[in-house]
């Protein structure tokens, strides 16, 4: 992956590039407008064409008051001249780029430390583990400013945390700290400060990098398209993902080289086959 090609995003790879690391630290408090939709659209292209297996977003942006920020929310600022259309299409445009965040064939691990209001919440639910530090402070604000959560909280939220939860959270705008995001499901761990998460973080990614990128990918997707699903359909898409597993070779390779793998090792796995439901 080319990371100079972000100008925005802080990207970065580690791990012979099985995994990739994003750093917020953009604009004025980290707000989403179109300049960043579209390099977070251009990095989902790379994640999809591998070798990355894992990613990692995270941020150590403060204020002028030291206030720790993950994202702010969008930037509505830049909508101040925009037609109705124009915002429904930006809006639809957000909503699908995180939609194929969230498909992205790698496991994508959020250490959020800091204010993720609106879409900064809607972003942590395209990630596939959260972990909150001790400043998090999430909420959805937008029906205080005559809108819905537009790219997710509104459609999805529920499937994560719940109707009665999600119905708080979108019609009070209330915060929420990280013990009480772990409570409802929002998040699935805490960690003492931002480094120990990203120290956790970290050990979840490499074990992930570890493994074969079509089995890794397989199975996301397979989970991800079973859910919802009556139990025949949920069989099939299993018994598909894992047929592609021995088809693309994987399953060799893996049995191949088991007793290195025991032994701390890994197997020489091959590129990425995607796995279609």
């Amino acid at each position: 992956m080319d990371t100079s090609t972000f100008e925005h995003l802080k990207v970065s790879t580690e791990q012979d590039g099985h995994l990739v690391i994003v750093e917020l630290d953009h604009g004025r408090a980290n707000e989403m407008g179109r300049d960043l939709v579209a390099e977070w659209s251009r990095l989902v292209d790379a994640l999809e064409a591998g070798p990355a297996r894992a990613l990692l977003t995270f941020s150590r942006r403060r204020s002028r008051k030291g206030t720790s920020i993950f994202i702010s929310g969008a930037n509505v600022t830049e909508r101040a001249d925009w037609s109705p259309e124009a915002v429904r299409a930006h809006v639809t445009w957000q909503r699908e780029t995180l939609a194929r965040l969230r498909r992205a064939p790698v496991f994508h691990v959020a250490v959020v430390d800091g204010v993720a209001l609106g879409w900064g919440t809607e972003f942590l639910m395209t990630c596939d583990y959260r972990i909150a530090g001790p400043e998090a402070s999430l909420s959805l604000p937008e029906t205080g400013l005559g809108i819905i959560p537009g790219a997710g909280g509104t459609g999805e939220l529920w499937a994560l945390i719940g109707v009665p939860q999600a119905l708080r959270l979108g019609m009070t705008g209330e915060r929420i700290d990280g013990d009480e995001a772990l409570r409802i499901g929002l998040v699935q761990e805490t960690a003492d400060s931002l480094d120990a998460g990203l120290e956790r973080a970290r050990s979840l990614c490499a074990a992930v990098a570890r493994r074969s990128p079509t089995a890794v990918a397989a199975f996301k997707r397979g989970v991800l398209a079973a859910v919802g699903q009556p139990q025949a359909i949920r069989t099939d898409i299993e018994a598909r993902a894992y047929a592609l597993c021995v088809e693309s070779g994987e399953a060799a390779r893996g049995r191949a080289a088991f007793k290195a793998m025991l032994a701390g090792g890994t197997a020489e796995w091959g590129a990425l086959e995607p796995f279609e439901p």
